[in-house]
């Protein structure tokens, strides 16, 4: 079940176990992996949606290779703070994600992050195709990153 305190998720880490930042959209899902110290994210790859066992059969293999003990899955509140036909798609995603696999997992709100990843992008003066393929992987990144700068804020 997820976690409704995201600080009660480093005490379920085992020794040396990265988190990975999940960015569900309706096409694709966007991921980050923390380092073994949870202080840094870094984009890592997007999964191009298909059926749930195909999308879930591709995030295991992550989970699996990169020795991942928690996700930190983005929540795409409304400006409002409220849920939307969006918020609810992500907790059904992950509500399926669970009872695939037994991982503990947080929600992080994430409104605006692909926005503030865009514009970041454009800064850096990236082409439009370029942007497009890595947009999602970074969008992971920025939400895992927020987390783990607020997770590393306490002793």
């Amino acid at each position: 079940m997820p976690l409704r305190n995201p600080g009660e998720l480093r005490g379920l880490l085992a020794r040396n176990a990265r988190l990975m930042g999940l960015d569900v959209g309706t096409k694709t899902i966007g991921l980050a992996l923390s380092d073994t110290r949870l202080s840094i994210a870094s984009p890592l790859d997007t999964i191009r949606r298909t059926k749930f066992k195909d999308d879930m059969a591709a995030l295991a293999a992550m989970v699996e290779k990169h020795g991942v003990g928690g996700l930190v899955v983005g929540l795409p509140l409304r400006l409002d703070g409220k849920d939307g036909p969006r918020t609810q798609g992500v907790r059904q995603f992950t509500k399926n994600v669970l009872a695939a696999r037994d991982l503990p997992l947080a929600f992080w709100d994430e409104r605006l992050s692909t926005l503030a990843v865009e514009r970041d992008m454009i800064a850096a003066d990236l082409t439009r195709q370029r942007r497009a393929a890595i947009v999602d992987r970074a969008a992971a990144a920025y939400i895992l990153q927020g987390y783990l700068d607020w997770l590393n804020r306490w002793p």
